[in-house]
C-alpha cells in the first residue's frame, strides 16, 4: 500500500450546508486518512486509535461532498476494547447514518492493518461482532462476516413473521418475495429480471424506506447468470447505488441456498465493481466472503474538508 496524495483530495472553500456557526473548530482537521475502494465501494479509512475523537454525523456528510472525499462508507478505528483484536471500528455512511457493518470496508482496513503491521490475520471489533480477517497471498482479503440471523427481531422488522425466506412487501407485489436477512446489518434480496434490475434507481428509495424495515434496509436486485453464479445491483442504506456491496453479496448468496435456487454453498457474486467470492459453510454456519482491494490515496484532513471555513 503506497501512500501517496490525490490532487482530487483538495479542500473546498465553502462550508457544508449544516455547518453550526461558531462551532468549535474539529478535533478531525490534520488526521491522516486512507482512501480506498473494494470492488469500487468508495471506502474512506480514518485510524484514531492513536488519539481518538468523535466522527460526527455532519462531518462525514461534508467529507463525502462531491470534490472532497466521496465515499460510501467511512471506516473510523478507535483503540480495541478486547484483547487480541486490532481495533474497534465504527462504520458511517455517507449520510452521517451508523451501519453495524460493511463487508468491502472490512477487506479494506483488512488491507491497511496488514501493509501497517506486516500481519497476514487480524480481528476487528464491530458492532455487529468479532471480524476475522485473512490476507492471502494473491492480495485478496477473506473476512468471515458470521452467521446470518433470520428473525424478524433480528433483522429487524417492523411485525412478526413466522418465515423470512419469502415475503411479499405491500405495495411492490409485482417484484415478488423478497428473502430477508442480517448480515449485521437489514438486507432484501429480490430475484428478478434484468428489465426488472434496470429500475432499481427508482424502486431502491422506495424499498430501502418501505414501512416493514424501521431501520431501513439494503435493497438488491440478483438474477442468476448461470449455476453458482449471481449478476446483483444495490441499492445500498444510506449510501444510494453503489458499486459493490459486500453485506448484500453475502445476503444474497445465503438467499440465494435458504429458497433453493442454489444447489453448492459457494458461490461468486457479480457486482458492477467486479466478483466476490462467497462461501456459506456448513460446518459452523458462518459467511466468508473473498475479494480485492484497492489502494486510491492518502492525505490529511483539512477544516475546509470538515465543512469548516478557513
Amino acid at each position: 500500500m503506497t501512500a501517496s496524495t490525490s490532487p482530487a483530495a483538495g479542500p473546498l472553500s465553502t462550508p457544508a450546508p449544516d455547518q453550526a456557526p461558531g462551532r468549535a473548530p474539529s478535533p478531525l482537521a490534520h488526521r491522516a486518512f486512507v482512501k480506498m475502494n473494494g470492488l469500487g465501494n468508495e471506502i474512506l479509512v480514518l485510524d484514531l486509535r492513536a488519539d481518538p475523537a468523535p466522527v460526527r454525523p455532519e462531518e462525514a456528510r461534508a467529507l463525502a461532498r462531491p470534490g472532497v472525499l466521496p465515499f460510501d462508507q467511512a471506516m473510523v478505528l478507535y483503540p480495541p476494547r478486547q484483547a487480541g483484536t486490532a481495533a474497534f471500528v465504527e462504520i458511517l455512511n455517507n449520510d452521517g447514518s451508523l451501519s453495524a457493518a460493511c463487508g468491502n470496508g472490512t477487506r479494506c482496513i483488512a488491507a491497511y492493518e496488514a501493509e501497517r503491521t506486516g500481519a497476514d490475520h487480524m480481528v476487528f471489533e464491530s458492532a455487529a461482532g468479532l471480524l476475522d480477517c485473512t490476507r492471502r497471498a494473491d492480495g485478496t482479503v477473506a473476512v468471515d462476516m458470521g452467521a446470518p440471523r433470520f428473525a424478524a427481531a433480528d433483522i429487524p422488522l417492523s411485525r412478526a413473521l413466522d418465515d423470512t425466506s419469502a415475503v411479499l412487501l405491500e405495495g411492490f407485489e409485482a417484484l415478488g418475495p423478497a428473502s430477508l436477512v442480517s448480515m449485521g446489518n437489514p438486507h432484501a434480496v429480490f430475484f428478478v429480471s434484468d428489465e426488472t434490475a434496470a429500475r432499481l434507481d427508482a424502486l431502491g428509495p422506495q424499498l430501502e424506506h418501505h414501512p416493514l424495515f424501521p431501520e431501513r434496509a439494503n435493497i438488491s436486485f440478483a438474477r442468476f447468470l448461470g449455476p453458482g453464479h449471481i449478476r446483483l445491483d444495490v441499492w445500498e442504506r444510506g449510501a444510494g447505488r453503489t458499486r459493490a456491496c459486500g453485506t448484500a453479496a453475502c445476503a444474497t448468496a445465503v438467499s440465494a441456498i435458504r429458497t433453493g435456487r442454489a444447489a453448492g454453498r459457494a458461490l461468486t457474486v457479480t457486482l458492477p465493481g467486479g466478483d466476490l467470492s462467497i462461501d456459506w459453510r456448513a460446518a459452523d454456519g458462518h459467511v466468508v466472503m473473498t475479494g480485492p482491494v484497492e489502494h486510491e490515496f492518502s492525505g490529511a484532513l483539512t477544516p475546509a474538508m470538515l465543512g469548516e471555513a478557513g
